[in-house]
């Protein structure tokens, strides 16, 4: 009888890892209650999907199931921010990098206009000021 190590041992292939672990089915759901929240009562919701548990797979299902809208702007402050509407309005991929072009943050924002895109009012009335400084100064201001 020949020792357990001298037997043969004919191996077929490793088992995939699964493809993802499922997280993105939850999050999607949790998407449905805040554009449900919008559209009701114009509460806008972000989720920071770098707080999600996301395994191997999960963030492109996630993705894939958003799927791309319309929309794309990209703000550039202390590194990129990418901002892309989703096929779903009011529905936006906000990814924020440092100067390096590392991601720092990935959040989705269920609101009209993502808060990064929206004016601050102080900026607003700088800016109205410095458009009568403007104008008070044109030749053919009325």
């Amino acid at each position: 009888m020949a020792p357990i190590g001298d037997i043969p041992i004919k191996i077929e292939g490793e088992p995939a890892p699964p493809a993802e672990y499922g997280n993105a089915l939850p999050v999607l759901s949790q998407v449905r209650h805040a554009l449900a929240q919008l559209v009701q009562g114009g509460e806008p919701t972000q989720i920071d999907l770098g707080a999600m548990p996301f395994g191997p797979g999960d963030e492109e299902r996630l993705m894939a199931l958003l799927g791309t809208g319309e929309v794309t702007a990209t703000v550039d402050a202390l590194g990129l921010t990418h901002i892309q509407e989703t096929a779903f309005s009011g529905v936006w991929i906000v990814e924020y990098l440092n100067t390096d072009g590392q991601r720092v943050a990935l959040h989705l924002e269920v609101d009209h206009v993502p808060q990064l895109l929206r004016s601050q009012p102080e900026d607003l009335g700088a800016a109205l000021a410095a458009l009568n400084t403007q104008l008070a100064g044109a030749p053919d201001a009325t």
